[in-house]
Protein backbone atom coordinates (compact mmCIF):
# COMPACT_ATOMS: atom_id res chain seq x y z
CA UNK A 1 0.00 0.00 0.00
CA UNK A 2 1.26 3.23 -1.04
CA UNK A 3 1.42 5.66 2.34
CA UNK A 4 0.98 9.52 1.98
CA UNK A 5 2.89 12.03 4.27
CA UNK A 6 1.71 15.63 4.34
CA UNK A 7 3.13 17.61 6.47
CA UNK A 8 2.57 21.28 7.40
CA UNK A 9 1.41 24.22 10.19
CA UNK A 10 -1.67 23.67 9.41
CA UNK A 11 -2.51 26.96 10.79
CA UNK A 12 -5.34 26.75 9.82
CA UNK A 13 -6.28 24.01 8.30
CA UNK A 14 -8.62 25.57 5.42
CA UNK A 15 -10.04 23.62 2.17
CA UNK A 16 -7.71 24.24 -0.01
CA UNK A 17 -5.13 21.41 2.04
CA UNK A 18 -8.16 18.94 1.63
CA UNK A 19 -8.78 19.70 -1.73
CA UNK A 20 -5.02 19.09 -2.29
CA UNK A 21 -4.16 15.91 -0.26
CA UNK A 22 -7.64 14.60 -2.12
CA UNK A 23 -6.30 15.29 -5.72
CA UNK A 24 -3.04 13.69 -4.60
CA UNK A 25 -4.70 10.38 -3.39
CA UNK A 26 -6.69 9.82 -5.80
CA UNK A 27 -4.27 10.45 -8.92
CA UNK A 28 -0.91 8.96 -7.16
CA UNK A 29 -3.32 5.91 -5.42
CA UNK A 30 -2.68 6.31 -2.36
CA UNK A 31 -4.19 3.74 0.61
CA UNK A 32 -3.32 5.90 3.26
CA UNK A 33 -1.86 9.35 4.44
CA UNK A 34 -0.54 10.36 6.99
CA UNK A 35 -0.71 14.36 8.02
CA UNK A 36 1.56 15.85 10.23
CA UNK A 37 1.50 18.79 11.97
CA UNK A 38 4.72 20.70 12.70
CA UNK A 39 5.54 22.08 16.14
CA UNK A 40 8.09 24.84 14.34
CA UNK A 41 9.15 24.85 10.86
CA UNK A 42 12.87 25.47 11.25
CA UNK A 43 12.68 27.76 7.76
CA UNK A 44 9.12 29.74 8.52
CA UNK A 45 9.33 33.16 11.00
CA UNK A 46 7.09 32.18 14.36
CA UNK A 47 3.89 33.80 13.63
CA UNK A 48 1.15 34.54 15.99
CA UNK A 49 -1.80 32.19 16.47
CA UNK A 50 -3.28 29.08 18.61
CA UNK A 51 -0.52 26.68 20.30
CA UNK A 52 0.91 23.67 18.61
CA UNK A 53 -1.94 21.52 20.52
CA UNK A 54 -4.61 23.99 19.30
CA UNK A 55 -3.27 23.51 16.03
CA UNK A 56 -3.30 19.36 16.27
CA UNK A 57 -6.90 19.41 17.18
CA UNK A 58 -7.93 21.80 14.01
CA UNK A 59 -6.00 19.39 11.62
CA UNK A 60 -7.94 16.66 13.42
CA UNK A 61 -11.33 18.28 13.39
CA UNK A 62 -10.24 19.05 9.27
CA UNK A 63 -10.08 15.26 8.42
CA UNK A 64 -11.95 13.65 10.66
CA UNK A 65 -14.73 13.57 8.19
CA UNK A 66 -12.58 11.79 5.74
CA UNK A 67 -12.81 8.42 8.14
CA UNK A 68 -9.26 6.13 8.54
CA UNK A 69 -7.31 7.19 5.68
CA UNK A 70 -6.41 10.09 6.63
CA UNK A 71 -4.23 9.71 9.77
CA UNK A 72 -3.41 12.53 11.62
CA UNK A 73 0.19 11.71 12.96
CA UNK A 74 1.23 14.22 16.33
CA UNK A 75 4.92 12.74 16.08
CA UNK A 76 6.34 16.20 15.83
CA UNK A 77 4.28 18.06 18.42
CA UNK A 78 5.17 15.17 20.45
CA UNK A 79 8.74 15.58 19.41
CA UNK A 80 8.67 19.85 20.34
CA UNK A 81 11.32 21.87 19.02
CA UNK A 82 12.50 22.38 15.41
CA UNK A 83 9.99 19.75 13.22
CA UNK A 84 12.63 17.99 10.62
CA UNK A 85 10.92 16.34 7.57
CA UNK A 86 13.79 13.25 7.74
CA UNK A 87 12.90 12.97 11.44
CA UNK A 88 9.67 11.76 10.69
CA UNK A 89 10.44 9.85 7.37
CA UNK A 90 12.77 7.97 9.80
CA UNK A 91 10.70 7.63 12.10
CA UNK A 92 7.40 5.90 9.73
CA UNK A 93 10.61 3.72 8.00
CA UNK A 94 10.36 1.52 11.42
CA UNK A 95 7.12 0.90 9.71
CA UNK A 96 6.52 0.97 6.44
CA UNK A 97 9.57 0.53 3.67
CA UNK A 98 11.13 3.55 1.71
CA UNK A 99 9.09 2.26 -1.70
CA UNK A 100 5.79 2.59 0.18
CA UNK A 101 6.39 5.98 1.62
CA UNK A 102 5.51 9.03 -0.51
CA UNK A 103 5.84 12.60 0.82
CA UNK A 104 3.98 15.24 -0.52
CA UNK A 105 5.54 18.46 -1.07
CA UNK A 106 4.33 21.87 -3.11
CA UNK A 107 6.89 22.74 -6.12
CA UNK A 108 8.32 26.20 -4.05
CA UNK A 109 9.41 23.57 -1.01
CA UNK A 110 10.73 20.93 -4.07
CA UNK A 111 12.61 23.94 -5.79
CA UNK A 112 14.29 24.95 -2.01
CA UNK A 113 14.59 20.81 -0.71
CA UNK A 114 18.73 21.64 -0.73
CA UNK A 115 18.04 23.88 2.10
CA UNK A 116 16.16 20.85 4.11
CA UNK A 117 17.78 18.88 6.92
CA UNK A 118 19.69 15.64 5.26
CA UNK A 119 17.75 15.87 2.05
CA UNK A 120 20.54 13.71 0.56
CA UNK A 121 18.92 10.87 2.97
CA UNK A 122 15.21 12.03 2.29
CA UNK A 123 16.12 11.35 -1.74
CA UNK A 124 17.04 8.30 -0.72
CA UNK A 125 14.19 6.91 2.09
CA UNK A 126 11.31 8.34 0.62
CA UNK A 127 9.16 9.18 -3.13
CA UNK A 128 8.51 12.33 -3.91
CA UNK A 129 5.11 13.81 -5.04
CA UNK A 130 5.03 17.71 -6.07
CA UNK A 131 2.46 19.24 -6.34
CA UNK A 132 1.85 22.44 -9.01
CA UNK A 133 -0.49 24.52 -10.12
CA UNK A 134 -1.73 25.03 -13.94
CA UNK A 135 1.25 26.62 -15.77
CA UNK A 136 3.85 25.20 -14.16
CA UNK A 137 6.79 23.60 -16.66
CA UNK A 138 7.51 20.41 -15.20
CA UNK A 139 11.29 20.21 -15.72
CA UNK A 140 11.86 18.08 -18.99
CA UNK A 141 15.38 17.85 -19.32
CA UNK A 142 18.44 17.72 -16.97
CA UNK A 143 19.56 21.16 -17.24
CA UNK A 144 15.91 21.86 -15.86
CA UNK A 145 16.08 20.11 -12.58
CA UNK A 146 17.31 22.43 -9.68
CA UNK A 147 20.92 22.18 -9.44
CA UNK A 148 20.90 20.04 -6.34
CA UNK A 149 18.89 17.02 -7.84
CA UNK A 150 20.80 16.72 -10.74
CA UNK A 151 23.49 14.05 -9.65
CA UNK A 152 20.41 11.87 -8.58
CA UNK A 153 18.79 11.59 -11.57
CA UNK A 154 19.00 8.55 -13.27
CA UNK A 155 15.90 8.72 -16.22
CA UNK A 156 12.98 10.99 -16.58
CA UNK A 157 9.98 11.07 -18.49
CA UNK A 158 6.93 13.37 -18.72
CA UNK A 159 6.11 13.99 -15.44
CA UNK A 160 8.21 11.50 -13.70
CA UNK A 161 12.26 11.17 -12.60
CA UNK A 162 13.47 8.17 -11.55
CA UNK A 163 16.29 8.75 -9.01
CA UNK A 164 19.64 6.04 -8.82
CA UNK A 165 18.64 6.26 -5.01
CA UNK A 166 15.63 3.69 -5.97
CA UNK A 167 12.56 6.33 -5.48
CA UNK A 168 11.23 8.17 -7.51
CA UNK A 169 9.74 11.84 -8.86
CA UNK A 170 6.08 12.17 -9.39
CA UNK A 171 4.78 15.74 -10.58
CA UNK A 172 0.65 16.00 -9.88
CA UNK A 173 -0.79 19.20 -11.40
CA UNK A 174 -3.95 20.88 -8.72
CA UNK A 175 -6.77 23.06 -9.54
CA UNK A 176 -8.27 23.50 -6.40
CA UNK A 177 -9.15 27.08 -4.25
CA UNK A 178 -6.35 28.91 -4.71
CA UNK A 179 -5.97 29.98 -0.87
CA UNK A 180 -3.14 30.44 1.82
CA UNK A 181 -3.27 29.92 5.48
CA UNK A 182 -1.86 33.28 5.85
CA UNK A 183 -4.63 35.08 3.56
CA UNK A 184 -7.07 32.87 5.92
CA UNK A 185 -5.73 34.69 8.98
CA UNK A 186 -6.00 37.80 7.58
CA UNK A 187 -9.54 37.69 6.88
CA UNK A 188 -10.35 35.96 10.36
CA UNK A 189 -8.61 39.15 12.12
CA UNK A 190 -10.83 41.45 9.82
CA UNK A 191 -13.94 39.60 10.04
CA UNK A 192 -13.78 39.05 6.59
CA UNK A 193 -16.64 35.85 5.71
CA UNK A 194 -13.95 32.17 5.43
CA UNK A 195 -16.99 29.96 5.27
CA UNK A 196 -16.21 28.54 1.84
CA UNK A 197 -12.36 28.03 2.97
CA UNK A 198 -12.97 26.65 6.07
CA UNK A 199 -14.57 23.34 7.40
CA UNK A 200 -17.36 24.27 9.62
CA UNK A 201 -16.00 21.85 12.52
CA UNK A 202 -12.67 24.04 12.18
CA UNK A 203 -14.62 27.27 11.83
CA UNK A 204 -16.48 26.51 14.80
CA UNK A 205 -13.57 25.66 16.63
CA UNK A 206 -11.57 28.96 16.27
CA UNK A 207 -14.63 31.16 16.88
CA UNK A 208 -15.30 28.94 20.34
CA UNK A 209 -12.07 29.79 21.11
CA UNK A 210 -11.67 33.61 19.98
CA UNK A 211 -8.67 32.03 18.09
CA UNK A 212 -6.80 34.58 15.34
CA UNK A 213 -7.52 37.98 17.21
CA UNK A 214 -6.77 41.27 15.90
CA UNK A 215 -3.14 41.80 17.63
CA UNK A 216 -5.16 45.58 18.26
CA UNK A 217 -6.30 44.49 21.74
CA UNK A 218 -2.53 43.04 22.70
CA UNK A 219 -0.93 46.29 20.99
CA UNK A 220 -2.99 49.18 22.41
CA UNK A 221 -1.61 52.93 21.07
CA UNK A 222 -0.24 51.54 17.73
CA UNK A 223 1.12 55.04 17.48
CA UNK A 224 3.77 54.42 20.24
CA UNK A 225 4.51 50.81 18.90
CA UNK A 226 4.89 52.24 16.22
CA UNK A 227 7.60 54.27 17.29
CA UNK A 228 9.09 51.98 19.08
CA UNK A 229 9.54 49.23 16.40
CA UNK A 230 11.24 52.51 14.07
CA UNK A 231 13.90 53.04 16.91
CA UNK A 232 14.89 49.39 16.81
CA UNK A 233 15.38 50.10 12.98
CA UNK A 234 17.44 53.15 13.94
CA UNK A 235 19.69 51.07 16.60
CA UNK A 236 20.53 48.32 13.73
CA UNK A 237 21.52 51.12 11.58
CA UNK A 238 18.09 51.03 9.52
CA UNK A 239 18.81 54.01 6.43
CA UNK A 240 15.92 56.25 6.06
CA UNK A 241 13.54 55.24 8.38
CA UNK A 242 10.34 56.74 7.53
CA UNK A 243 6.65 56.00 9.36
CA UNK A 244 3.63 56.92 8.49
CA UNK A 245 -0.01 57.66 10.11
CA UNK A 246 -2.40 56.68 7.70
CA UNK A 247 -5.56 56.46 9.26
CA UNK A 248 -7.10 59.50 7.11
CA UNK A 249 -6.49 57.49 3.97
CA UNK A 250 -7.99 54.50 2.20
CA UNK A 251 -4.54 52.02 3.10
CA UNK A 252 -4.77 48.32 4.66
CA UNK A 253 -3.07 49.54 7.90
CA UNK A 254 -3.79 52.54 10.12
CA UNK A 255 0.07 53.27 10.14
CA UNK A 256 3.33 51.77 8.39
CA UNK A 257 7.07 51.96 8.51
CA UNK A 258 9.42 51.70 5.89
CA UNK A 259 13.22 51.66 6.16
CA UNK A 260 16.45 50.29 4.12
CA UNK A 261 19.38 48.10 4.87
CA UNK A 262 23.02 47.99 2.71
CA UNK A 263 22.76 44.66 1.77
CA UNK A 264 19.87 42.33 1.98
CA UNK A 265 20.94 40.03 4.67
CA UNK A 266 20.79 43.98 6.30
CA UNK A 267 17.37 43.76 5.80
CA UNK A 268 16.41 40.84 6.62
CA UNK A 269 18.50 40.84 9.83
CA UNK A 270 16.52 44.21 10.88
CA UNK A 271 13.76 42.12 10.19
CA UNK A 272 14.72 39.33 12.51
CA UNK A 273 15.29 41.91 15.38
CA UNK A 274 11.82 43.55 14.81
CA UNK A 275 10.42 40.21 15.29
CA UNK A 276 12.39 39.55 18.59
CA UNK A 277 12.13 42.97 20.02
CA UNK A 278 8.27 43.10 19.88
CA UNK A 279 8.29 39.41 21.40
CA UNK A 280 10.31 40.64 24.52
CA UNK A 281 8.42 43.70 24.94
CA UNK A 282 4.98 42.95 23.93
CA UNK A 283 5.02 39.17 24.15
CA UNK A 284 3.62 38.59 20.49
CA UNK A 285 4.65 37.73 16.92
CA UNK A 286 4.09 39.29 13.99
CA UNK A 287 0.62 38.26 11.93
CA UNK A 288 2.81 37.14 8.76
CA UNK A 289 6.70 37.91 7.51
CA UNK A 290 7.13 37.85 3.93
CA UNK A 291 10.19 37.76 2.26
CA UNK A 292 12.83 37.32 4.81
CA UNK A 293 14.79 34.60 2.92
CA UNK A 294 15.84 36.78 0.15
CA UNK A 295 15.99 40.00 1.89
CA UNK A 296 15.33 42.12 -1.39
CA UNK A 297 12.00 43.36 0.28
CA UNK A 298 10.64 42.19 3.52
CA UNK A 299 6.96 42.32 5.10
CA UNK A 300 6.60 42.48 8.56
CA UNK A 301 2.86 42.70 9.41
CA UNK A 302 1.20 43.50 12.44
CA UNK A 303 -2.22 43.97 11.58
CA UNK A 304 -2.67 47.76 12.01
CA UNK A 305 0.93 48.26 11.43
CA UNK A 306 2.95 46.81 8.40
CA UNK A 307 6.78 47.21 8.63
CA UNK A 308 8.33 47.43 4.99
CA UNK A 309 12.14 46.60 5.27
CA UNK A 310 14.49 46.65 1.91
CA UNK A 311 17.66 46.09 0.10
CA UNK A 312 18.08 50.21 -0.28
CA UNK A 313 18.79 49.77 -4.11
CA UNK A 314 15.18 47.71 -4.48
CA UNK A 315 13.46 50.22 -2.17
CA UNK A 316 14.36 53.03 -4.53
CA UNK A 317 13.22 51.36 -7.85
CA UNK A 318 9.62 50.80 -6.03
CA UNK A 319 9.37 54.35 -4.26
CA UNK A 320 6.89 52.93 -2.15
CA UNK A 321 6.60 56.48 -0.47
CA UNK A 322 4.49 57.64 -3.27
CA UNK A 323 1.85 54.99 -2.35
CA UNK A 324 1.54 56.79 1.24
CA UNK A 325 1.43 61.20 0.19
CA UNK A 326 -2.05 60.88 1.91
CA UNK A 327 -0.80 59.98 5.22
CA UNK A 328 1.17 61.86 7.46
CA UNK A 329 5.02 61.55 8.02
CA UNK A 330 5.28 61.10 12.10
CA UNK A 331 8.72 62.86 12.03
CA UNK A 332 10.44 60.09 14.19
CA UNK A 333 14.11 61.01 14.52
CA UNK A 334 16.64 58.37 15.41
CA UNK A 335 17.54 58.78 18.82
CA UNK A 336 21.02 57.03 19.11
CA UNK A 337 22.88 59.74 16.47
CA UNK A 338 25.13 61.07 18.74
CA UNK A 339 25.11 58.57 21.52
CA UNK A 340 27.87 55.09 21.57
CA UNK A 341 27.49 52.86 19.32
CA UNK A 342 23.70 50.94 19.65
CA UNK A 343 24.09 47.15 21.40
Amino acid sequence: MKIGIFGGSFNPPHMGHLNAIQTVAKKAGLGKVHVVPAAQNPLKTPVEGPTTEQRLELTRLAFEQYGDMYFVDDQEIKRGGMSYTIDTVMNLRKTYEASDLYLVVGADKFEELAQWKDYQKLLAETNLIVTTRPGYETPESLEEMPGYLKPYVSDFDFNFIELNTGRNIQFITLRDIEISSSEVRKWLRTGKPVEKYLPLAVESYIKEHKLYRNLGDRIGDYKKFTEFCANVLFSKKGINVRAYDLTASSAPSEYTLIASGTSTRHAAAMAENIVTAVKEEYNLHPQSVEGIDEGRWVLVDYGSLIIHIFYDFVRQEYSLENLWREGKDLGFKDPYVGKPEAQ
